[in-house]
């Protein structure tokens, strides 16, 4: 199988060496997106829950530039650095996955990249 390397101009650039998806086969992986502007590169004020849609609204541009969406999420994994922020969390994750939504974790860390609040990847289906 090979692999195809996804750049999307309607998210962050990536802050490191990675990549901010890897297409193979059927399948996106997209690395976690913090609730960054892609045009200025900081968090977005507001807090958890305008980091969480800032987020969510970064992977849902990569996934589309790999010919997906978030409607074709399979699996998200949600990195909290405040457990206490679930359900702010929780609630603006709602308003993306209404129908059908995929499977989740969310984990409590300690930190997270430029003090963000959440990170979020995710694995989808290519249309």
């Amino acid at each position: 199988m090979n692999k195809k390397v996804i750049s999307s101009k309607k998210a962050p650039q990536p802050i490191g060496p990675y990549s901010v998806a890897i297409q193979t086969g059927a399948l996106v992986f997209a690395s976690g997106q913090l609730g960054l502007d892609p045009a200025s590169g900081n968090l977005v004020p507001g807090g958890v829950e305008a980091e969480t849609r800032q987020a969510l609204t970064n992977l849902q541009h990569v996934l589309e530039d790999a010919g997906s969406g978030l409607d074709q999420a399979i699996k998200t994994t949600v990195f909290l650095k405040e457990m206490a922020d679930f359900p702010k969390m929780n609630a603006i994750y709602g308003e993306f996955f209404q129908d059908n939504p995929p499977a989740r974790s969310t984990v409590g860390v300690a930190a997270l990249p430029k003090s963000g609040a959440v990170e979020i990847d995710v694995v989808a289906i290519v249309k």
